[in-house]
């Protein structure tokens, strides 16, 4: 019963993982030189600055001439005494005309973030070629390091939420248990080892090929993320290394409180090794954040993991007396705590990484954060019908014993007969903890989306710096564009905003109208931009459907002026007309 779940909770991640890139949390706050600008003299060295510290790649700048020819450039490196800024130096002499920078760091949580820049030295030239399309993320790389990181979340639940289980429930036979345990310590290696070997592909947008270059091998091992993953390797194989160099009768004479001590400091020592490269370790409060994180990820493995266990226990139990009451009942209880955990440290961390309410809904970090909170409705739900079916069972297992009175004079007066306990059929438990197994999939898989996207306050901090940079300059631009095909039902209007709609990245969206005024799902959009005083164009937006709206995460308009914005939509296989309106750029 366990398999088709497990499939079912890895199906959002593989169609979810692969259907963007993924987001992250460094938010780039100010260039030199800046964006668009135009210099007297050529600068030494391009310099970005961003909101926290990020890591450097082999090939984080591209430098491309007026001729869109490739410069060769120094290694980059951090300008002195700033971590969170990224450095390349130029050639000593650059020709006169437009230049184009392309750059890729790694976020602090360990997300690459992308994105280009443009400069002039004495006059922007007018055939200056589009921006070079930056590195599209491999989606097989993707797909592959989205699945790892899911496993090792499921493996790492199952193994401490097994460990929890068997420690305070205290089920009476536990031979049934090690199998699952040994898998989830298995695949929790192998998930290790791979996210290991996709480090550099996922930093560098590169084929899953790429993972076996000795080169990469030794960069994971010099950056935070590579040495967090190689700790959860050894602290992993730890156990069965002193396992090994002790004998057997010296095992079976440790004490059961040193031994609880020490799964406890492994359990916090592996859950460190996630909290200390997420969201939780860049940001606001950093301390506070790893506390809750750990403490998140813990309450969420011993009660995720160990309805595993019981549900792997109620598998191997054939009769209701093969199951003392007091095990679901003590369960009961560490998921009462564990729940309780979850509620207060989840608040925080989503006010943490949301700030504000209007990115619950405004940011793809809060839309996934509410899908993540009716999946925990649900298993709410599930967890309170196998609480209900508990206490039944507990009632059942002990039956009050009836108070006989006593006469005043003559003998005793038998007892009475007991009161019938209820029926509790077991099936019914096993039933609603699947259902709670099933719910507890989708929340895992959610919780695997939410770490690799960019949380609502950076997103928010994204907009804020744009809007600083443009006093005075609205923060996006918003057309609307009729169209007519001239069939029956053919009419109906584009909405495209382009924000923050001035030199630099931009992101794009388009909703397209029907002729009622409700939302119309054609079959295709295609966005292009074309500037005419510059001979530059078209330059092709490539929005793609996102189920009811297209979007482009980031597009790069190169210069200012009087842009051609032409949408060409297509409401059938046989219809499509094409639209433009002018659309303003400024710096």
């Amino acid at each position: 019963m366990l398999l088709p779940a497990l499939l079912l909770g890895l199906l959002p991640v593989l169609v979810l993982g692969t259907a963007a890139p993924a987001s992250a949390h460094a938010v780039l706050r100010a260039t030199d030189p800046a964006d668009g600008t135009v210099l007297s003299t050529a600068p030494r060295h391009v310099t970005l600055t961003f909101t926290e510290s990020v890591g450097l790649l082999t090939d984080s700048f591209r430098v491309y001439d007026p001729r869109n020819h490739r410069l060769r450039t120094g290694p980059a490196g951090h300008a002195p005494g700033g971590s969170d800024t990224a450095r390349v130096s130029l050639p000593a002499r650059l020709a006169t005309g437009t230049y184009t920078v392309a750059w890729r760091v790694v976020s602090a949580d360990s997300h690459p973030v992308s994105g280009a820049l443009t400069f002039s030295v004495g006059k922007r030239t007018a055939t200056s070629a589009a921006p070079p399309p930056d590195r599209p993320e491999n989606r097989a790389t993707t797909a592959l390091h989205t699945i790892a990181r899911y496993l090792a979340y499921l493996s790492l639940a199952l193994l401490l939420g097994t460990a929890a289980f068997v420690a305070y429930c205290r089920p009476p036979a536990t031979a049934h248990l090690r199998a699952p345990a040994l898998a989830a310590v298995v695949t929790l290696v192998l998930s290790t080892v791979a996210l290991y070997l996709l480090r550099v592909p996922y930093e560098e947008a590169a084929s899953p090929a790429a993972a076996f270059r000795p080169s990469a091998l030794t960069h994971t091992a010099t950056t935070r993320a590579g040495r967090l993953l190689l700790v959860r390797l050894a602290l992993l194989l730890l156990p069965a290394a002193v396992a090994a160099a002790l004998p057997k009768s010296r095992r079976a004479r440790l004490p059961r409180r040193a031994g609880l001590a020490a799964a406890a400091v492994l359990a916090v020592a592996l859950s460190l090794t996630w909290s200390a490269s997420d969201h939780a370790s860049a940001g606001i409060q950093v301390p506070a954040a790893i506390v809750s994180s750990t403490l998140h990820l813990l309450a969420m493995a011993a009660w995720l993991g160990g309805l595993a266990a019981l549900l792997w226990t109620f598998r191997h139990t054939r009769a209701p007396a093969g199951l003392p009451a007091t095990v679901p009942a003590r369960f009961s209880r560490l998921a009462a705590v564990s729940v309780t955990v979850l509620a207060l440290t989840g608040v925080y961390q989503s006010w943490r990484g949301l700030g504000s309410w209007q990115a619950l809904t405004d940011t793809t970090y809060g839309r996934t954060l509410l899908a993540k909170l009716a999946a925990v409705a649900a298993l709410l739900l599930a967890a309170a019908c196998s609480r209900a079916w508990t206490v039944r069972l507990t009632r059942a297992a002990v039956p009050a014993r009836p108070r006989v009175p006593e006469p005043a004079t003559g003998p005793p007066l038998p007892p009475l007969p007991p009161e019938p306990a209820p029926a509790v059929p077991l099936h019914l438990l096993r039933r609603s903890v699947l259902a709670e197994a099933g719910a507890a999939l989708l929340v895992l898989a959610l919780t695997t989306l939410l770490t690799s996207t960019v949380p609502g306050r950076a997103a928010t901090a994204s907009v804020s710096s744009g809007a600083q940079a443009t006093a005075g300059i609205p923060t996006a631009s918003v057309m609307t564009i009729p169209f007519d095909t001239g069939a029956p039902g053919g009419r109906g209007t584009v909405q495209i905003t382009l924000d923050p709609g001035r030199v630099g990245s931009n992101s794009v969206q388009a909703v397209v109208y029907g002729p009622d005024g409700g939302l119309s799902a054609v079959p295709g959009l295609r966005l292009t931009l074309t500037l005419p005083s510059r001979h530059l164009g078209p330059l092709d937006t490539r929005v793609t459907d996102r189920g009811g709206y297209w979007s482009a995460p980031a597009f790069t308009l190169p210069l200012p002026g009087t842009w051609t914005m032409r949408a060409t939509v297509r409401v059938s296989d046989l219809d499509q007309v094409t639209v433009s309106a002018p659309l303003r750029v400024t710096r």
